[in-house]
């Protein structure tokens, strides 16, 4: 592999036993594939695009910059996914969630046997749709699919060779299809990534996904102000007034609903700032314009933004399918994607994550339960 010039404590590697494949050369995979060899480990990065590889392959590796420091050498870096995949561990996967089933669509012939896929994140049903995706194109290795409930790092990419780590959440959950094979997951990442923490199970992962309550609902209410004014305003403490707070509020009432109705633990958007920022107040509305880290973050340039195209079809569709098999109705949430749809003149219940998507199709509630939990349908 190489030296790494690392100011991360010195540690051996002959300790670092677990080689990554991480797929996605943006902004989260590129310090992902730099914090990961700065610490020693074996490292491929994929991308479909070798343009954005140009100055990670003329380097040979990535400057890591920020939280986290040093000279990243990298074993593998290209667009063969063959290549890519072959002898690694574990497959971490860091991409917007629409790309996802072409990801797995692209890796179904290649896994093999022990490795371990993570979505970096899953967003709603990631793992489910992955799972599917690579069973349906005849793969039946015994490779475990995984899903974090968000992206462990606050990032970006800096240069053709370089990123910044910001910060590092101290506890990201994690649950692995069916939530049987999550320990064995975790045992995996924890070398390299002790922040990983287990979930009870994907349900819990995919229905705690907060963006789909903050990201799109928020552009599609104030659409004119986006397409007059380039987004030159901050997105939450402008962009999120008392009167849009309380659609966000029903949204997330239905969302809450929704994951009750199958069992799981989903907290509410107002509980999860709390959590997450300390913020605690009676409103969403008062705890978003309390929360001082949203100040000075700007709103998106257009409406061609990840806020729709990923998290109306991969995080509000598959919360309103799952909800129409548990009986439970969504009619703020199916708005939403309804006037998406208008907007960026797609089709997002077709393109989105519905329950045959995700493998489900024709299973009820409890059905559902136990397929995720110990791998049964019936």
């Amino acid at each position: 592999m190489g030296d790494h010039d690392t100011e991360m404590g010195g540690m051996s590697l002959a300790q670092h036993k677990t080689r990554f494949a991480v797929i996605g050369a943006g902004h989260g995979g590129t310090a992902l594939a730099g914090y990961l060899a700065v610490r020693g480990y074996t490292v491929n990065l994929f991308n479909r695009s070798l343009r954005r590889l140009e100055g990670i392959l003329e380097a040979g590796g990535i400057q890591l910059e920020g939280s986290a420091k040093g000279f990243g050498r990298l074993e593998y870096v290209g667009s063969d996914i063959e290549r890519a995949l072959y002898g690694v561990d574990v497959v971490m996967v860091v991409v917007p969630a629409s790309g996802h089933l072409s990801v797995a669509e692209l890796c179904a012939s290649h896994l093999t046997h022990g490795q371990l896929v993570l979505l970096n994140p899953g967003r709603t049903g990631g793992a489910l749709e992955f799972y599917h995706t690579i069973r349906s194109r005849g793969n039946s290795a015994d490779v475990i699919v995984a899903e974090a409930q968000t992206f462990l790092f606050a990032s970006r990419r800096t240069g053709e060779a370089s990123a910044k780590i910001f910060g590092t959440k101290s506890a990201v959950p994690v649950a692995a299809l069916p939530a049987t094979k999550t320990a064995r997951a975790l045992a995996l990442l924890k070398g390299a990534l002790p922040q990983f923490v287990a979930a009870s199970d994907v349900l819990e992962t995919s229905f705690d996904n907060i963006g789909a309550i903050f990201h799109p609902t928020p552009m599609i209410l104030n659409a004119g102000r986006i397409q007059a004014t380039g987004g030159d305003f901050d997105y939450y403490r402008e962009g999120i007034t008392p009167a849009v707070a309380k659609v966000l509020e029903q949204l997330d009432a239905e969302r809450v609903a929704v994951a009750r109705a199958y069992g799981a633990r989903a907290r509410s958007a107002r509980r999860w700032m709390a959590d997450a920022y300390g913020v605690e107040r009676q409103t969403l509305y008062d705890a978003i314009v309390a929360h001082e880290g949203y100040r000075g973050i700007r709103a998106p340039v257009d409406l061609n933004h990840r806020y729709i195209f990923e998290d109306v079809p991969m995080s509000l569709v598959p919360i309103s399918s799952m909800g129409q098999v548990a009986g439970v109705e969504t009619p703020t949430i199916d708005a939403v994607i309804q006037l998406a749809s208008v907007l960026l003149g797609e089709d997002y219940w077709a393109l989105g994550r519905t329950v045959d998507v995700l493998g489900l199709e024709g299973m009820s509630v409890e059905e559902v339960k136990r397929y995720v939990r110990f791998g049964e349908s019936r």
